[in-house]
């Protein structure tokens, strides 16, 4: 009968000993959830170019038919995927924050890419506030912001360089005023 009180008492304080485990576990589990929220994952890819990088030159046809030389005389240049299920739910903050800063549409290149030659129909809300050319996947443009995925935004100074890029419209300053 002692071998079974002692059997019992061991079985106990390693149940014990695991549920304190599991309660440590379940602590540095919300930890980390919570600074994954509040920071991004650290294994982020940056959205293209680096701040101080300066894209090369290009020439995009927009829908309406107008020819847009870049980078220099842009103010932003937005990204968009038509594969892209993030992408429509970013379209509209977008709108908001070029109408917030009162940015030209001359200064504001959307490039939609995908396989179609049309851009999807969540980018309509940005007729009008902004120049929109469709390019096929790994696009010219793409390649020279270096996009590593969408939606991709790239605020550039008066000449053209790169002063944030990011995959949040949210977070970026008030466009330079050429």
């Amino acid at each position: 009968m002692p071998i079974v009180i002692a059997a019992i008492a061991v079985v106990g304080v390693v149940c014990l000993l695991d549920l304190l485990l599991t309660f440590g576990v379940i602590r540095r589990l919300r930890e980390h959830t919570e600074m994954l929220t509040t920071t991004g994952s650290p294994a982020d890819p940056p959205a293209g170019l680096s701040a101080g990088e300066l894209p090369g030159p290009f020439t995009a046809v927009t829908t309406d038919g107008e020819l847009v030389d870049g980078p220099a005389g842009l103010r932003l240049v937005a990204f968009f995927a038509s594969w892209c299920t993030v992408c429509p739910g970013r379209v509209p903050p977008f709108a908001d924050y070029l109408r917030a800063h009162g940015v030209s549409r001359d200064s504001v290149l959307v490039v939609s890419v995908g396989p179609d030659d049309t851009p999807p129909p969540h980018l309509a809300e940005l007729v009008g506030l902004a120049q929109i050319c469709v390019e096929k996947d790994e696009g010219e443009i793409a390649q020279l912001f270096k996009v590593t995925g969408f939606p991709a935004f790239c605020l550039l100074d008066v000449d053209g360089t790169v002063m944030v890029s990011d995959h949040d419209s949210s977070t970026l300053p008030e466009p330079a005023v050429a």
